[in-house]
């Protein structure tokens, strides 16, 4: 049967759509994102509440929308199961409001009364306080119990208005700012980059004046009976009368949420447009707004871009926006035909992870041989055994115990550098990342704890993940918290190359496909498997005898696996 897939609530406000990622007679799953909505605080994907088959897409490019709106036509594969037949009634009967003993007439005559009294106590309390600590905290993400800090917009001793974002959070399916509930001053910020933060988590300390909270506690008065406000009217004083007029003046023109820039400046854009800003490594505070209340859109970063690569032409080759002279825009269309495609999120997601590595990271590459001869016919001869464990025994397992033991052996490549550029960070536990190729580009999943599993275990975990990763069904922390990757080409072939860093860890082993090569023994030459070994390290953490010591190692460890039991 078919019905009809409705925004769900998404607030108080409404989003554009800036992208449908569906298109008709495509098969959806439960949970699988159909459109793209952004509004002026955050953009979000809409989820699909069911599995079934897109018959119509109700929406289009641009369309604003909001709760309730339709969205497309879904052709459901089943009918509610018994099971959520049961658990639909039950949020019925829930819904049902319980009968409420009436309050007696004693009880109704003394309720204003104590209200009024209390919003007295409290505005009198308040008024006397002159200024207090308040702390903010993050409010309610909905769905989304965790989302990972990307942007602080204010530090300690900045002044911010209401609704000034304060922080810019970023789970799976959206990217929000924070806004401030109050005015005040930044006492102290608390939350830090790339930090997961749930509901109520502390953001910072804000340094609220007497008159914000004064404010704060007039609706407590306004529960009162209109003739007893009327009662308790004083003549307004001249302070008054000012008090009051800059709420209103405030009203009439609401500045628009933004944060500072590097120069302190503010700068006013959605969160899509500071992503993309970041991306291409702009400064907001450079770009000319053209939005709505000088707000900066996706065009004018994109034509800040532009203009910049145009000064790069006409200047010196030496004079790019960062000292790196830009690539030239050339129109290929002169020469052929050609097809321009979207990179798929991955991809671009990956190329920026890629690039920022590349450029923050002084990369230096040790090559060497290992001798596998023995391990290959172990490997072989535990077919059976490992078939009857349910696995497959390749030669990653071996590489990740064997990495696992030298990162316990060799501790300075299981660091990473500290922000301040001055410390090293030694890590306790040994995670270990590799990297998987899938249709939609690269992911690297996470295996924790390798140290402490056997072969057959590490065989049967990255054959999982490795499966989910192709699926698309491996979530965010199945990919975080690595001390070292290995990427393998030995299954395509080739002799050497250098894997980039995967930054913050500080090496990664590229393996390539072995081959069988003539040894010298000391007497005749011996047909030996070798396997290519290329070690990328992190300079400013790791010296080249390091990097030798840690391949020449690891050849010992691969070509005879029993010393790691030593």
């Amino acid at each position: 049967m078919s019905e009809l897939i409705k925004v769900p609530g998404i607030g108080d406000g409404e989003g554009e759509v800036i992208e449908i990622l569906v298109k008709v007679g495509d098969k959806v799953e439960a949970e699988q994102s159909l459109v793209t909505l952004e509004s002026d605080k955050a953009s979000m994907e809409i989820p699909c509440p069911k599995a079934g088959t897109i018959k119509s897409i109700k929406v289009k490019m641009g369309d604003t929308l909001k709760e309730g709106d339709d969205l497309i036509e879904l052709e459901s594969e089943s009918g509610d199961s018994g099971e959520e037949k049961n658990e639909k009634a039950g949020k019925d009967e829930k819904k049902e409001p319980a009968e409420k003993p009436e309050a007696s007439d004693d009880e109704k005559d003394d309720k204003p009364a104590e209200k009024a009294s209390e919003g007295k106590q409290a505005a009198s309390d308040k008024k006397s306080s002159g200024s207090s600590i308040q702390p903010v905290k993050v409010p309610d993400l909905g769905s989304d119990s965790k989302a990972k800090v990307i942007e602080i917009l204010v530090k300690k001793g900045d002044t911010v208005e209401v609704d000034q974002s304060l922080i810019v959070l970023e789970s799976d399916k959206a990217s929000m700012e924070i806004p401030s509930p109050v005015a005040g001053t930044v006492e102290s910020v608390e939350i830090k980059l790339e930090q997961d933060a749930g509901t109520g988590d502390l953001i910072l300390h804000m340094k609220v004046e007497g008159e914000e909270e004064q404010a704060a506690a007039e609706p407590a008065q306004d529960d009162k009976p209109a003739s007893e406000a009327k009662a308790d009217q004083q003549p307004e004083t001249k302070q008054d009368k000012s008090a009051d007029s800059k709420p209103a003046e405030q009203d009439e023109a609401p500045a628009p949420v933004g944060g500072p820039s590097r120069d302190g400046t503010k700068v006013h854009a959605g969160p899509a447009v500071r992503l993309l800003a970041r991306e291409m490594g702009v400064d907001l505070a450079e770009v000319k707004s053209t939005g709505p209340r000088d707000r900066i859109l996706k065009e004018d970063v994109q034509n800040h871009v532009k203009s910049v690569m145009k000064q790069g032409k006409s200047a010196p080759a030496t004079a790019g926006g960062s000292g790196i002279p830009a690539v030239p825009e050339i129109d290929f269309s002169r020469f052929g035909e050609i097809e321009v495609k979207d990179m798929t999120r991955l991809q671009q997601i990956g190329a920026a992870n890629i690039h920022r590595s590349w450029l923050n990271v002084p990369h230096v590459t040790q090559f060497d041989l290992a001798d596998i001869s023995e391990l290959e016919t172990f490997r072989k001869d535990q077919k059976a055994v490992a078939e009857k464990a349910g696995v497959k025994l390749t030669i990653l397992p071996f590489l990740l115990k064997a990495c696992a033991h030298l990162l316990r052996e060799q501790a300075n490549f299981n660091v990473a550098l500290a922000p301040n550029g001055k410390q090293l960070i030694h890590k306790n536990y040994v995670h270990i990342g590799f990297a998987v190729d899938t249709p939609d580009g690269l992911m690297v999943p996470v295996i924790r704890d390798v140290d402490k599993k056997s072969l057959l275990q590490l065989a049967g975990e990255a054959a999982e993940l490795a499966e989910k990763a192709r699926t698309k069904k491996l979530g965010a922390d199945g990919m975080q918290g690595a001390c070292f990757t290995i990427s393998s080409l030995g299954h395509i072939g080739g002799t050497y190359f250098t894997p980039i860093v995967n930054a913050p860890e500080v090496a990664i082993l590229g393996v390539s496909k072995a081959t069988m090569q003539p040894v010298w023994d000391g007497s005749v030459f011996q047909p030996k498997l070798m396997l290519p070994l290329s070690l990328s390290y992190d300079h400013r953490a790791i010296n080249g005898a390091a990097a030798a010591q840690f391949t020449k190692r690891l050849g010992e460890l691969l070509g005879d696996i029993r010393s790691m039991l030593l």
